[in-house]
């Protein structure tokens, strides 16, 4: 092994998870009565198939439960007031591994406890500064594999105080210490994609930005699902060169550092290191074969992720292939490891389920197609323990559509009913064969669904009835499918809800809310923001604009470089839509969106401000420079993939910010934001609000305590809708 190799790996080790163990859990001692209201998600179950781990926010706070999957008996297994993010029962039953957040914020941990409560201890993530995300188990169950997000090198870096051209960045200054202001400094950038994306010049004024998307990229129809707010996983969302441990920071300096270990829960056996990854890293272990030789790891940025087989040995690298983005849990390999079944969109537009075949190293010596949908990407992949069969669910325009696939044989795909439109999670249940469902919908809280072999599904005692999910008197409302085109063609999607008790064909005010990501995707899911807006009088229509999933490989990359222009051109051309179909009154249009769909609120404000009557902004960004100096790293490396880089680009970056237009804001704004978020830091909501009170303009921001990037706490997500539904109607004249 090269001296420099063998120096990372000394490095890597030097900082694995050592278990700290902690207070035994409430295990079968604590059960409280439970909330009549409450949602069920991210299931696992044990090898028997009987009892499933699982995320339930009964006491107002998603924590760990276990209940009987066809009875009616549960347990609150771990009482900490901590959020629960993600939740993995061992192959041998002996130990449930889940992610917390502390505080609620953005850095994580991996617990692991004994069913019955006993043994509760932190694997990792332990360290100050630190952060810790799951991966799988091992065959065995011996193992459980994480993933360490390092605490940065300290600075004190040197600063030069003349940047070099951005076509030649200066690799010693650290990014995180470059000079006050450096982002306002003048210059040409090079965009992303190259001169066909166009340039912006040094006023910062930019090309022609209603003419459609960028040169080398197209708007095919296809898609991929992301995780959602509160069913989704949890890990770090960014992009990296490698497994090697190499490359640099977005400044040249130090990148951030991700390692993923094997680790023995029980503190027996060492932290074995299974791979590492610089930059902006999503690193995950999502297998290892049958006899440890192999492990498949997930790495890359967001629209460029590899799935990577390594040799446990040597952390030699086997075989690379693309994966789509959203669901982490990519793949599996076969019983003998010659196999490697994978959902991939490689050199596709659709994800499909393919299977790579295998040497003895790991290269890939061939590639098929098992299973593939025209025009719908395969979002969910769980396999049955033997390796013989696999569950499969399809994205078709936003609805889920799952089947069950003979592995062995050549026989057709079964269709699965599902009672509710959306599958969150799928995991297979015992040796029979069994399926626990995590499924979602526009009439029902998130819920657990057993479904044995053969059978219907059937939801779990512990999850709510579709009757409990709102009060009497308000029953949900099931939305319908719009497919708006834009104003260069590009041809758009979302669902719209209607207000119940308005006379037909009479418009009524309406809420065009942007999701996040930018690449996730609006879901006919049951979400209670918009029960809140729609009971009190308001329409909401929650479209996907060009960067999200679900509509093709290329219109996610669609937004790219200048082609984030159009997709705020795109809110307005959504919100026309509704108006010229009758539905939405256009003098009562408001606006709002969270994370990404908060900085492109900012952004149709001062884009388009004669549109809409309000905003509301929540944990948006409003200037992409200072962004880019407050963020995580690994963020910080992936939105330069998304947005542009923070030096190279920084005209664009300028141009592309609300700030650099706030003297366009003509209306009202509500800023929200939580105020653990390291993701996008409070201080981008805070600026935003007080640049429009100097402005003479009604501005107000909501802090919401213990909370980072996602709401997780149940007051917390009830005065967050109520406040933002309040500030809907007083501002939309209700």
């Amino acid at each position: 092994m090269a001296a420099d190799a063998r120096d990372r790996l000394i490095g890597a080790m030097s900082a694995a998870p050592v278990p700290v163990p902690l207070a035994d859990a409430a295990g079968t001692r604590d059960t409280p009565r439970p909330l009549v209201a409450h949602g069920c998600w991210y299931p696992s179950a044990d090898p028997t198939g009987e009892w499933v781990a699982f995320i339930c926010d009964r006491t107002g706070v998603p924590q760990l439960w276990t209940g009987l999957a066809d009875g009616s008996e549960i347990h609150l297994l771990d009482a900490d007031p901590d959020p629960v993010t993600e939740v993995s029962w061992s192959p041998d039953g002996r130990w449930i591994a889940y992610t917390v957040a502390p505080g609620g914020g953005e850095h994580t941990r991996v617990l692991c406890v004994r069913p019955d409560g006993t043994g509760r201890r932190i694997v990792a993530g332990a360290d100050a500064g630190s952060s810790a995300y799951l991966g799988c188990w091992t065959r065995d169950g011996s193992a459980v594999a994480v993933t360490v997000a390092e605490p940065p090198p300290p600075t004190g870096l040197t600063v030069r105080t003349v940047l070099p051209e951005p076509s030649a960045p200066d690799h010693g200054t650290a990014f995180g210490d470059l000079p006050t202001g450096w982002a306002e400094r003048d210059g040409p950038a090079t965009l992303l994609g190259g001169a066909g994306h166009g340039e912006v010049g040094p006023d910062g004024s930019g090309p022609d930005h209603g003419t459609g998307a960028p040169a080398g990229h197209g708007t095919g129809v296809a898609g991929r699902a992301t995780d959602g707010p509160v069913h989704g996983t949890a890990g770090p969302d960014g992009e990296g060169p490698g497994l090697d441990g190499g490359g640099s920071g977005l400044d040249g300096g130090a990148p951030d550092r991700l390692t993923a270990y094997l680790v023995d829960p029980s503190g027996l056996g060492s932290p074995v290191l299974v791979a590492a990854e610089s930059g902006a890293a999503t690193l995950r272990v999502c297998d290892v074969s049958q006899d440890g030789r192999l492990a498949l790891v997930r790495r890359g940025p967001r629209g460029r992720r590899e799935a990577v087989v390594v040799r446990t040995a040597d952390l030699a690298t086997g075989s690379v292939l693309r994966v789509g983005d959203g669901d982490p849990w990519i793949g599996r390999f076969s019983q003998d490891g010659r196999t490697l079944w994978l959902r991939s969109d490689h050199e596709r537009q659709f994800a499909a389920l393919l299977a790579a075949t295998l040497d003895e190293d790991g290269g890939r010596v061939g590639l098929s197609v098992v299973a593939e949908r025209e025009g719908n990407d395969l979002e969910l992949l769980a396999f049955a323990e033997d390796g013989r069969t696999a569950a499969l669910a399809w994205n078709v325009r936003g609805a889920s559509e799952l089947e069950t696939l003979s592995l062995s044989t050549a026989a057709r795909p079964r269709r699965v009913p599902l009672p509710h439109e959306v599958v969150t999670r799928i995991t297979r249940a015992g040796p029979a064969g069994g399926t626990v469902l995590a499924l979602s919908g526009s009439q029902r809280r998130p819920g657990v669904w057993w479904a044995p072999p053969g059978g219907l599904s059937a939801r779990t005692p512990w999850s709510s009835r579709d009757e409990d999910a709102v009060p009497p008197g308000r029953p949900p409302v099931r939305p319908v499918p719009l497919r708006p085109t834009a104003r260069d063609g590009v041809r758009l999607g979302g669902w719209y809800y209607r207000a119940a008790g308005r006379d037909a064909g009479r418009p009524g005010p309406c809420v065009i809310h942007l999701h996040g990501g930018p690449e996730e995707q609006e879901r006919p899911v049951f979400d209670p923001l918009y029960h809140e807006l729609l009971g009190r009088g308001l329409d909401v229509f929650a479209p996907d604009v060009r960067g999200s999933s679900g509509w093709g490989r290329s219109f996610v990359d669609a937004d790219l470089g200048t082609g984030r222009f159009a997709a705020i051109d795109d809110v307005a051309d959504c919100a026309a839509h509704v108006v010229l179909d009758g539905l939405a009154d256009p003098t009562r249009l408001a606006v709002m969106g969270r994370s990404y769909g908060g900085y492109l609120t900012m952004a149709s404000l001062v884009w388009h401000p004669e549109l809409f009557r309000t905003g509301v902004a929540v944990c948006g960004m409003s200037d992409l420079s200072t962004f880019f100096a407050g963020t995580e790293p690994w963020i910080a490396e992936s939105a330069a993939h998304k947005y542009g880089h923070p030096v190279r680009d920084r005209e664009l970056l300028r141009s592309l910010s609300p700030m650099s237009r706030v003297d366009a804001l003509r209306v009202p704004l509500l800023a929200v934001h939580g105020e653990h978020d390291t993701n996008v830091p409070p201080g981008e909501s805070e600026q935003m609000v007080r640049a429009a009170r100097e402005r003479g303009l009604p501005a107000e921001m909501l802090t919401l305590r213990d909370e980072g990037h996602e709401f997780r706490r149940a007051d917390n997500r009830r005065l967050f809708r109520r406040t933002a539904a309040d500030w809907m109607q007083r501002h939309l004249g209700l």
